[in-house]
């Protein structure tokens, strides 16, 4: 009978990942295929959580992910409707917990929006809680997974690109496809510079220089011929760092290093010249969304509007003269969107979690894939200063992978295990060898 610890978590997990990257690219809200990916991720979690594991839960993730939960279900119990007083316009006064008794009343100003977010957050919280308690393996063999779903994305782009340069995909998805498998080319852009750490370890440490060098070709190509601003210049910022910060300990030959920037440098001519090309309204855009969600965060910074409920509750706020036929339905910003639908716990809760993203920083700076991992959640929060990735399933569950690489105990036990010393015999006395430590 064989001692070979099982894998069927880690396939498991990994479908989930794979499946959210081919139909997770939609930004509205009552998806079928986002509550396909959100069942499969909490009954995959479930199943994880049945076996034993020897892996630790970092507490502090862990309460920090308790809390955020805690917020999103306070937002939908009934509370006495004389906290509101003075804390919010009677505008937004939401609706009474019975039609005929109004001393209660929600956070939320859409109750249903709240849960749907809810269950959102469940779902990559209980990704995120799983794939902590895999093996150190096991976490790392989830890669080939997401390289999957990338490709499939970029295949996807390319056959779009080679056929026109504005084409959309109806029928095949709940939502259009404009880029990529994703509604929004902006969020396509985003999962192409996120995997480019990825990318670069692969070459570096894995073995796979030659397929590494194709595939952050491929990737600059694409993300050129996506013409998202944003992405164009973070996937250019995230293609230096990469190669800087990971190979430090690597073993690439100046003559590489030397053709990469050299490709470089070509990639930023055409990154520049695609950005040139686009012109800016200045007087409409994502500054004005800032400003108006500003003036929503401070008539409602003590509760916030209820997760979800952005849209309803941006409307009150809005300028005469900036209502158009299209809508505003996010702010552009994560995190003035987030701390004017939670208020200021989610704020703290924020604050929160970047305290913990720096201290693991000191943690992680000596095993690769935890520092590629670091890199592509640093960028993917910068792009969520002027957009809304994570608001798509694709990007939540890469973004809950990320973080676990990121938080994971294992890594540093077995950097641990790697460095501790052996002792041996040697003439009759007692010598200590460390052991040699290889990326």
């Amino acid at each position: 009978m064989s001692d070979r610890p099982s894998e069927w978590d880690k396939y498991l997990l990994g479908s989930v990942l794979f499946i959210s990257l081919l139909i997770g690219g939609g930004t509205a809200s009552g998806l079928y295929t986002d509550t396909l990916i959100e069942i499969a991720a909490i009954v995959s979690a479930a199943a994880v959580f049945s076996q034993t594991s020897g892996q630790r839960m970092p507490c502090s993730a862990l309460w920090l992910l308790i809390f955020a939960v805690a917020l999103a279900v306070l937002q939908i119990v009934p509370l006495p409707a004389a906290i509101f007083n003075g804390l919010r316009p009677e505008l937004l006064f939401a609706d009474p917990w019975l039609a005929q008794d109004t001393r209660f009343r929600f956070v939320s100003v859409g109750v249903g929006r709240t849960i749907e977010c809810l269950l959102y957050l469940v779902a990559s919280a209980a990704f995120f809680l799983s794939v902590l308690r895999l093996r150190t393996e096991q976490v790392q063999a989830l890669l080939p997974f997401f390289f999957m779903g990338v490709i499939c994305n970029g295949l996807a782009g390319a056959i779009q690109y080679s056929l026109s340069d504005d084409i959309a995909i109806e029928g095949l998805l709940p939502f259009t496809i404009n880029a990529g498998l994703f509604a929004n080319r902006n969020h396509f852009a985003a999962l192409l510079f996120v995997s480019i750490p990825f990318v670069v370890y692969h070459g570096l440490f894995r073995g796979h220089l030659l397929s590494g060098l194709l595939g952050l070709a491929t990737l600059s190509l694409l993300l050129l011929a996506a013409g998202s601003r944003a992405g164009v210049l973070i996937g250019l910022a995230i293609t230096v760092l990469s190669i800087v910060f990971l190979s430090a300990r690597s073993r690439l030959s100046g003559i590489s290093i030397l053709m990469i920037f050299i490709g470089l440098s070509v990639y930023t001519i055409g990154a520049w010249s695609r950005i040139d090309a686009r012109e800016v309204d200045p007087a409409f855009g994502r500054g004005e969304f800032a400003r108006t969600t500003v003036e929503g965060i401070k008539d409602n910074w003590a509760t916030g509007v209820g997760f979800g409920n952005f849209q309803k509750a941006y409307q009150i706020y809005e300028k005469e003269g900036m209502i158009f036929s299209k809508y505003v339905n996010h702010a552009h910003n994560d995190y003035l969107e987030i701390a004017f639908e939670g208020g200021a716990p989610a704020i703290l809760l924020m604050i929160f979690y970047f305290i913990l993203l720096f201290i693991a920083l000191s943690r992680i700076r000596r095993h690769p894939l935890q520092k590629a991992a670091f890199l592509s959640v640093s960028f993917l929060l910068i792009h969520s200063l002027v957009d809304y990735p994570l608001r798509t399933e694709a990007l939540a569950m890469t973004f809950a992978y990320m973080n676990a690489i990121i938080f994971h105990n294992g890594f540093a036990a077995r950097l641990a295990q790697k460095n501790e010393l052996i002792e041996v015999d040697h003439n009759g006395g007692k010598l200590f060898v460390p052991i040699a430590t290889s990326s």
